[in-house]
């Protein structure tokens, strides 16, 4: 061995670098992604693989965030990049410029992975969607203000309704920077609070064109709208994220105004079937209260007969209650003459009237019953059926003495 040749391992490695990367300075390579991770600091590193060997990618912050669609495990992709080696480590990598799915475009697989992504929040459930208002005063558009959009729903919205207020918010449609002028212009009518409905959309164009409508800042924006939201995207056949999220779907932005305001003859045919019915109902309504007040008629009889009645039954009333009063009168005196001879029987002044008299102590009221009560010289009270007398006891005699 001679050691005079022996180089040292940075030298090695960097000529090893230096070749590859002269020679695979662009490359495409056909794998399946596998440890996708995305640190803070914006880079995403990856290993993509087959069944028969693997190497490590790297790609940096400014490529992923030109990404549309969020690279996961097991996604079958074709990298575009260049061939580097990493002094470092000594590692063979990848440093990826651009990745575009295996089977599917970035786009669609962009749409069906926030798709997912929003409806297992629920931002896609019927019961979140709000009623339009019948008959709007101001409506909110969020669409460029150069675009045919504008114009479609303008002439729509003259023709059919007047006295409409229009508020525009004219925003970018689509390019770098669209999406996020079209949440704030939805945030910013919200916050106004003028707007009964909003109009968000744009007129029709390639689905990279119409991909704005597609962003998740978008989608947020619309199903946090206080006021209720129509989606007008592109054609009849273009579907939008923002078309799921909204409270209603119109195929065009000329459908949209449509849906906005009803049309006045519409109103008006339905206003006269209205007019109609409710003069059939109060029709049949007034034959029905004028038949049930023919009936009461038949038995209502006339004032003076049901006077002449009540005049009757009161004078036969008023004969019975006299001929009562006066029997209670007879038999009530009855009862008093009986009650009085009873009393004058057992009355002292009927007892004195026959010879009787009652002797009293003239000094104490004392009725006397016996002679052992009296004593000489007292002064005694003796009552008559006539008057009284005052006597001196003279002599007192008991019984059974001469």
């Amino acid at each position: 061995m001679d050691v005079s040749t022996a180089v040292s391992v940075s030298t090695l490695v960097q000529l090893l670098q230096e070749l590859v990367e002269d020679n695979f300075v662009e490359v495409l390579v056909q794998g399946e992604l596998s440890n996708v991770s995305q640190p803070p600091s914006g880079h995403c590193y990856f290993t993509l693989k087959d069944k028969r060997a693997q190497i490590k990618c790297a790609m940096f912050r400014s490529q992923v965030r030109a990404l549309r669609f969020k690279p996961t495990d097991g996604l079958a992709v074709i990298c575009r990049g260049r061939v580097s080696i990493y002094p470092q480590r000594g590692d063979l990598q990848l440093i990826v410029e651009g990745i575009e799915p295996e089977g599917v475009g970035a786009l669609q697989l962009a749409f069906e992975q926030l798709k997912e992504k929003l409806e297992k929040e629920g931002l896609f459930a019927a019961g979140l969607k709000q009623p339009l208002p019948n008959f709007p005063q101001v409506i909110g558009v969020v669409t460029s203000s150069s675009g045919a959009a504008i114009h479609d729903i303008l002439n729509i919205l003259k023709r059919r309704s007047s006295g409409l207020q229009v508020v525009l918010r004219s925003v970018r449609v689509q390019g770098e920077g669209a999406a996020a002028e079209i949440a704030a212009a939805v945030a910013d009518l919200n916050r106004e609070t003028t707007a009964d409905v909003l109009i968000v959309g744009r007129g029709g164009g390639a689905r990279e064109d119409l991909w704005a409508f597609n962003e998740e800042i978008v989608a947020r924006a619309i199903a946090s709208s206080k006021i209720p939201v129509i989606s007008a995207v592109g054609h009849e056949i273009d579907f939008s994220i923002a078309d799921l999220v909204a409270d209603l779907r119109a195929p065009t932005p000329s459908a949209a105004a449509e849906l906005v305001v009803k049309n006045r003859l519409d109103l008006e045919r339905h206003l006269d079937q209205l007019i109609l019915r409710l003069a059939a109902q109060m029709r049949s309504r007034l034959l029905l209260l004028s038949s049930s007040l023919h009936g009461l008629e038949k038995r209502l009889k006339a004032p003076a007969e049901l006077v002449k009645i009540q005049r009757l039954q009161l004078q036969q009333l008023s004969l019975r209650l006299h001929q009562e009063m006066t029997e209670l009168l007879a038999e009530q005196q009855h009862r008093l003459a009986l009650l009085l001879g009873q009393l004058q029987t057992l009355s002292p002044l009927s007892v004195l009237s026959r010879g009787y008299a009652i002797v009293k102590q003239k000094q104490t009221g004392e009725v006397i019953h016996a002679a052992e009560q009296l004593r000489l010289e007292d002064q005694l009270q003796i009552q008559l059926a006539d008057g009284e007398v005052v006597a001196i006891v003279k002599k007192i005699t008991a019984k059974g003495e001469k």
